[in-house]
């Protein structure tokens, strides 16, 4: 009778060892199975703006710049004030403040952002100090509000926009489309979401560093028209350092 108590134990031990392995295996299957899934869905989450980005800018390849986004009716008459600031460089890292929303012009850090980059978000944008520099350089800068960057359609114009300027061969397209923020300064004014700006010399092969202005234009929309008009009327040539890249 012992023999056969001490079999029977041994009979419900390995019992419960086969349903507990059984547990352990379906639970290792069951974490295997979460942790493909989530590597799926982050693969798919980190495919999936790349994807939809390529799509949305097919509504944009036989488009013109002037043909993206709204008419250049939805922007204000084109404003200048005199400029200061030609050469007037400080170290990376200098906190910069301008007055203007957003500047034209002024003192800056001495270094520009490349030309390769044409669009920007509030999580990479360059700093003032840099982008500035790169207003001197003969760039024109879009600079658009949180009203524009909570707009997943103007991003997609923004976009479209930035498609039609890359590279960095023709220097006729130094460009960036940059986020405005309230860290940076006042708001632009009342109704407006996006501001276009220049540094002049006060028209291309001027001189006279007293004819130097900077420029700006501020819209409702995002309008590749209005950005087309601005880019031919002041040209890269037209700024005070136009041969840097």
């Amino acid at each position: 009778m012992a023999k056969q108590a001490k079999t029977d134990r041994q009979a419900v031990i390995d019992s419960i060892r086969s349903q507990q392995s059984k547990r352990e295996n379906r639970r290792g299957l069951a974490i295997v199975g979460v942790c493909v899934l989530v590597a799926v869905l982050i693969v798919g989450a980190a495919a999936f703006k790349p994807i939809k980005d390529w799509w949305d800018l097919r509504a944009y390849a036989s488009d013109s710049l002037g043909e993206i986004g709204a008419k250049a009716s939805v922007c204000q008459d084109v404003t200048t004030k005199t400029a200061e600031g030609s050469q007037d460089h400080v170290e990376v890292g200098t906190p910069m403040t301008y007055p203007d929303a957003p500047p034209a012009f002024g003192q800056h850090w001495n270094l520009w952002d490349s030309m390769e980059r044409k669009l920007y978000t509030t999580s990479d944008r360059p700093e003032l100090g840099e982008l500035v520099h790169n207003l001197e350089h003969g760039y024109t800068i879009l600079w658009y509000d949180e009203t524009i960057a909570d707009d997943e359609g103007q991003m997609d114009v923004l976009r479209g926009i930035a498609s039609k300027l890359q590279g960095t061969d023709n220097l006729r397209d130094k460009f960036k489309a940059v986020p405005w923020t309230s860290e940076d300064g006042k708001d632009f004014p009342k109704g407006q979401h996006v501001a276009l700006t220049h540094w002049s010399l006060g028209g291309v092969g001027e001189t006279d560093p007293s004819k130097q202005v900077g420029v700006w234009q501020y819209c409702s929309e995002v309008s590749g028209d209005a950005l087309e008009t601005f880019m031919e009327d002041y040209p890269y040539m037209d700024s005070p350092e136009p041969n840097a890249v």
